[in-house]
Order: C-alpha cells, then sequence, then structure tokens
C-alpha cells in the first residue's frame, strides 16, 4: 500500500490535495527548483492561481515553492455547515502545508494568508522567514470597510464573465487591462441558476471575516513574538495599510525590513507582480546567499497528527 508520508512528487505545476489535520483536503500546486522553499498563502477572496506568475519565477531562480487554496477558497475543502470557520483552523492549514514541503520553509503570506500565517509562527515556529504583503497587524478600518463592500456588492452573482469583469475594473481603476474570462475562471463557479458567484465560501464573511478587527491585538502579541527575519511589502496604493499601520508593526517587530512599492494597492502581487517578485527574490537571495542547489523532488507529506523601491528598516535588522 502507496504510504502518503513517504510519497514524493516531482516538482511540476499540477494541483496536489494536503490533508488538513481535521480531514478537509487542501488543493496546492507545487512548482519546484529544488532549493530553498516557499510556502505562499493568498488573501482572503483569492486563490492559489494569484501566486502563477511568482511561482515561475521562484522555479527559474532554483527556490521549490507550494501555493495553496485557503480552506473554503477556490478548490480547497470548504467547511461542513456544522463547523464554523476559525483562526485555529487556518493556523492548522499552514502548519498541514509546511509539513508537507518537509523543510522549513520562508512564508509569503498575503493580507489573510499573512495574518494567519504570523500566528502560525508564533504558535509554532513553522517558518525560517516571513514575507507579509500588505497586511500589518493593525489596519485601516475604511480600507477593510471597502474591501468587504466589494466582496458582498454581488451575492446574487454575475450574469457572464464579462459583467464580472467589469465589476473588478471598476473597483481596480488603475489597472490598465480587464479579466479575460480565462483569467477569472478559478476566480468564479456557476450557481444552481447558472449564474456566476464568487469561488470562495460566503460563510466566510459572517463567520471570520465580519469579526477580524477583535484579533488585532492578538496578531500584535503574536507579531512581538517573531524573531525569524521579516520583510513587509507594502503597497503604495493601498488604503489598508498605512505610514501608522507600518510605523507600529516595527515598533513590535523592529528587525523587520519594510519596502513600498508605490504603484501597487493592496492587491500587490497582482499591481505590479515584476516590482513584487523581484523584492521577493532579492530577500530570498539574502536569505541563502550560497544556495545554488542542485535540483531534486520536493518531498510531500501529511501533516503530523517595472517601480521604484522606497525602503524603510531598522538598525541592525537582520537581511
Amino acid at each position: 500500500m502507496d504510504n502518503a508520508s513517504n510519497r514524493r512528487y516531482e516538482p511540476a505545476d499540477e494541483p496536489l490535495r494536503i490533508p488538513a489535520g481535521d480531514g478537509l483536503q487542501l488543493a496546492a500546486t507545487l512548482r519546484g527548483g529544488g532549493g530553498p522553499s516557499v510556502l505562499l498563502a493568498h488573501g482572503f477572496g483569492q486563490t492559489r492561481q494569484s501566486w502563477s506568475a511568482t511561482q515561475a519565477r521562484l522555479a527559474g531562480d532554483g527556490y521549490s515553492s507550494l501555493a495553496f487554496d485557503m480552506r473554503g477558497h477556490g478548490t480547497s475543502d470548504r467547511n461542513p455547515v456544522h463547523s464554523a470557520y476559525t483562526a485555529a483552523q487556518f493556523i492548522g492549514d499552514h502548519a498541514a502545508a509546511a509539513a508537507a514541503l518537509g523543510r522549513s520553509p520562508v512564508l509569503v503570506g498575503a493580507s489573510m494568508g499573512g495574518l494567519t500565517g504570523l500566528l502560525a509562527q508564533a504558535q509554532h515556529r513553522l517558518f525560517s522567514a516571513l514575507v507579509l504583503v500588505d497586511v500589518t497587524p493593525r489596519w485601516e478600518t475604511a480600507g477593510a470597510q471597502r474591501i468587504h463592500a466589494f466582496m458582498t456588492a454581488h451575492p446574487e452573482g454575475f450574469d457572464s464573465f464579462e459583467h464580472a469583469a467589469q465589476v473588478i475594473a471598476d473597483y481596480l481603476p488603475h489597472r490598465r487591462q480587464r479579466k479575460t474570462p480565462a483569467q477569472l475562471e478559478h476566480l468564479l463557479r456557476p450557481n444552481q441558476q447558472e449564474r456566476l458567484q464568487w469561488h470562495w465560501d460566503p460563510r466566510l464573511l459572517s463567520e471570520f471575516i465580519a469579526g477580524s478587527e477583535q484579533f488585532q491585538d492578538v496578531v500584535s502579541d503574536a507579531a512581538a513574538r517573531i524573531d525569524v527575519p521579516v520583510l513587509l511589502i507594502s503597497g503604495g496604493r493601498s488604503d489598508l495599510v498605512s505610514d501608522d499601520t507600518v510605523a507600529h508593526f516595527q515598533q513590535l517587530v523592529p528587525h523587520a525590513r519594510h519596502v513600498r512599492l508605490p504603484e501597487a494597492s493592496h492587491m500587490v502581487a497582482g499591481d505590479d507582480n515584476d516590482a513584487f517578485t523581484d523584492t521577493l527574490l532579492g530577500f530570498l537571495r539574502a536569505q541563502f546567499p550560497s544556495s545554488n542547489p542542485a535540483p531534486e523532488p520536493a518531498v510531500i507529506r501529511g501533516p503530523a497528527n517595472g517601480s521604484a523601491l522606497s525602503e524603510s528598516t531598522s538598525p541592525g535588522a537582520p537581511r
């Protein structure tokens, strides 16, 4: 009988299923380089495909990476009706995904993926370094309200891919190109009325997102316990992360580096992927200066039971 804990997958751009601690299955994509490993966790309402361009460049630079759909998103399982979504579940999912890589990866977490990853690191020390993408332990309420309004604006769904593309374009007017139907396929799914709805479980809004502001003190306490290298990449056009929230974060994590991408909004990797990935690769090269690994298969294990840049960093910050 095949032993899942010893199963090896060739590094490839193909879907995997990772068992979470409570039995749910998380959809993931592994891409290899064979070198140091990177775990990519998306934000609320996104999918692992938001990292596709970055994964391709990571592989080209010799890094292995695993991007996964958070529970209730994309093609990962949704919670059963009797089980509300909780922070503890997302923390456990980070642990399962990190264990799947079989190493101590660098976490790259955007928005919700960064917040829950930061909590996971404080509790379980899963990661060798953290890259937080436009997320800080405190955030601007007006920006959070704007995101919530967008996510709840069309509960009945969309009548076509073109309709959804127009709604996204209105929300992100700074982007020059509209989403194509092919780009939207992983973000939308047909409902029983043959309309297109967002891929994520709507219960997430009432069970997890609606009360997320109460976690700001918890996340702040967790941030103060982080002792691995940290990079914060923020968007210059973000209405969620501000000078004030960055300053608070740097008080909690004085060794953290901060790079602001002026042309990006909260959707940093989608707005300016070249600049984002350039910044990420620079950080990774600093963490692994002598790494020039020979390619080898990554091991997948089940869980145990361009733009100008502006940078700020505290003196003596680890690179």
